[in-house]
């Protein structure tokens, strides 16, 4: 394999069963049970602001934007990042996050949201978001909870539960 021979691609309807599959590698059956996932399932992601890595026709990695409310603010959720064991730590994922990053900026997103190690998403621009300022519908361990801001003050205004902007309780809308 040579990254040369790598394409990013938008994803398709198309990609779904490959992605599917390389996310229960990745993650196995736990992941249904991730305050992240409960998150997604509020809705649908945002098929145009997520994309796949191609190598010839096979999906060997794949990234999801979810919009999500808390409080006043609004964000997207990146995730799931995934990539197939025989291309990881080649730099795909990290190619996939900053062409979702630019995508989010061109959209007018204001921020991004993850649950990831900081080691990893550090060097993408995502730092921790302070304690106490969200909270998400299952246990998290919130030194997990990273956000890029891409407009000012955009994190600040991300306060309280996280939910997929599709499913926002009427409680919470008043």
């Amino acid at each position: 394999m040579s990254l040369a021979d790598i394409a990013y691609l938008p994803e398709t309807p198309a990609h779904d069963p490959e992605i599917d599959a390389i996310n229960e590698e990745a993650f196995g059956p736990g992941r249904f049970a991730r305050a992240a996932y409960k998150i997604r399932e509020g809705g649908p992601h945002e098929r145009a602001l997520s994309f796949v890595a191609m190598d010839g026709g096979a999906v060997v990695a794949s990234v999801r934007m979810t919009r999500i409310v808390a409080g006043k603010g609004t964000a997207l959720m990146l995730g799931p990042l995934a990539v197939r064991p025989a291309y990881k730590n080649v730099g795909i994922g990290r190619r996939l996050v900053a062409i979702a990053l630019e995508a989010a900026a061109k959209a007018g997103s204001a921020a991004v949201v993850l649950v990831g190690d900081e080691p990893y998403y550090g060097p993408l621009g995502f730092t921790r978001i302070p304690y106490g300022q969200i909270a998400m519908p299952r246990p998290v361990d919130y030194n997990r909870v990273l956000a890029h801001e891409i407009a000012p003050g955009a994190v600040a205004a991300l306060t309280g539960m996280v939910h997929h902007a599709d499913a926002v309780p009427a409680s919470e809308t008043a």
